[in-house]
């Protein structure tokens, strides 16, 4: 790994990539020193240690799912790109260096497909237009290409010449499904979608399981570094004859575990019921329906209940990056699982939540960065504790 830097035209401008001209080697090594600086105190005392970022080799068109805002501009153009940091003014992009190569180029598609049609761009001040956004899903190890249109209206004026158009701009896309998004927010998906062309999702394959993705649907940006932080995962909870899989998504990860390991047994719980549902799709695909149990609930709440009379090996823990709550993490010392695997997004509040742990029982044994974002400050890390 040489001491390249990579270079953008509107990276001054577009702000994503903060630390693009930061040698990468440096990079890494800034992360390593904010995990430790937050996380080797209490490691030390455990007898464990902060083990060495893993990063890529090459950190380039690594986003996977890719977005775009859109806006009336000049001589009836539809502007495209990213927004300008801590702005509201779109910045064009032709090409971006972190993201597969087809998704700026169908967002891009989308623009001119637009403007052609006279599909007027939402305007934010006024609430009024059509075109909020287009967020394009890309398979890592398939062909799949999901685009989402995020419009303020249900109903498409000229839907099928819109399909039409979009296929001939945009033949990489395999699926394009309508997301309305009614509400006058900087959140980007509202709850409703139509499928307008295709299946209505992607699929792709982590660590030789396939998986369904839907326009909703979570799933990471950066899949070959998911492998990598699943592995992590997985060799955590490889003892375990029963996981909870709580924050569970689509099952991703226990869906990957139970496909290693011949006899475990997982159950994951997720309050997202569509969510749920894909993840029973998903078992099921991958022929570990019968090792696989998915319940729509709150991990909280379903800990107190149910769980309360479940006996588990390991729990499984990915949250938002808000971080868990002290209820989640009181829920899972109740269970008494040998182990508990951490994935964290934000290590300040997994730090926070590792001291929650250790003080009801449990201490570190192994914590791991990963790179999932190169070129920004992010870092993701996977704790593994054991109950003393």
């Amino acid at each position: 790994m040489g001491y390249r830097t990579y270079t953008c035209p509107i990276a001054r401008e577009c702000g994503g990539c903060e630390w693009l001209a930061v040698p990468y080697p440096i990079q890494l090594r800034r992360k390593q020193e904010q995990v430790e600086g937050l996380i080797a105190g209490m490691a030390e005392k455990d007898g464990a240690e902060v083990e060495p970022i893993v990063g890529m080799d090459d950190p380039v068109r690594y986003r996977h799912k890719a977005a775009t805002p859109f806006a009336h501009a000049r001589g009836g153009r539809v502007a495209s790109g990213f927004y300008a940091a801590g702005t509201h003014r779109i910045v064009p992009c032709e090409e971006c260096l972190v993201e597969d190569p087809r998704a700026r180029r169908v967002l891009n598609g989308v623009a001119r497909v637009a403007e052609r049609l006279h599909v007027p761009p939402y305007d934010e001040d006024r609430g009024v237009g059509v075109l909020r956004h287009a967020v394009v899903r890309c398979g890592w190890k398939t062909d799949d290409v999901l685009l989402t249109l995020v419009t303020r209206v249900e109903e498409l004026r000229d839907e099928r010449r819109l399909v039409r158009e979009l296929r001939a701009a945009c033949p990489e896309v395999t699926s394009i499904v309508q997301n309305v998004n009614v509400r006058r927010t900087n959140a980007i998906l509202g709850r409703r979608c139509r499928t307008l062309f295709g299946p209505g999702l992607m699929r792709d394959r982590l660590l030789g399981c396939d998986f369904e993705i839907g326009p909703t649907s979570f799933y990471q940006t950066n899949p070959e570094q998911t492998e990598v932080l699943y592995r992590l995962a997985i060799a955590g909870a490889s003892s375990a004859r029963r996981a909870l899989d709580a924050y569970c998504g689509t099952g991703t990860i226990g869906i990957c575990l139970a496909s290693s390991e011949d006899d475990v047994e997982i159950v994951g719980v997720e309050q997202v019921r569509g969510a749920v549902a894909s993840a029973r799709r998903n078992a099921a695909g991958n022929g570990v329906d019968g090792r696989c149990r998915f319940v729509a609930e709150d991990a909280t709440d379903w800990m107190a209940r149910e769980g309360a009379a479940e006996r588990f090996d390991a729990v499984i823990m990915d949250p938002p990056r808000a971080g868990s709550t002290p209820e989640f993490l009181a829920g899972v010392a109740a269970l008494g699982p040998e182990r508990v695997v951490y994935v964290s997004c934000n290590v300040v509040t997994q730090a926070r939540d590792l001291e929650l742990l250790r003080g009801r029982g449990y201490r570190l044994v192994r914590v791991t960065p990963v790179d999932m974002f190169p070129h920004t400050k992010h870092v993701e890390t996977v704790a593994i504790l054991e109950r003393r």
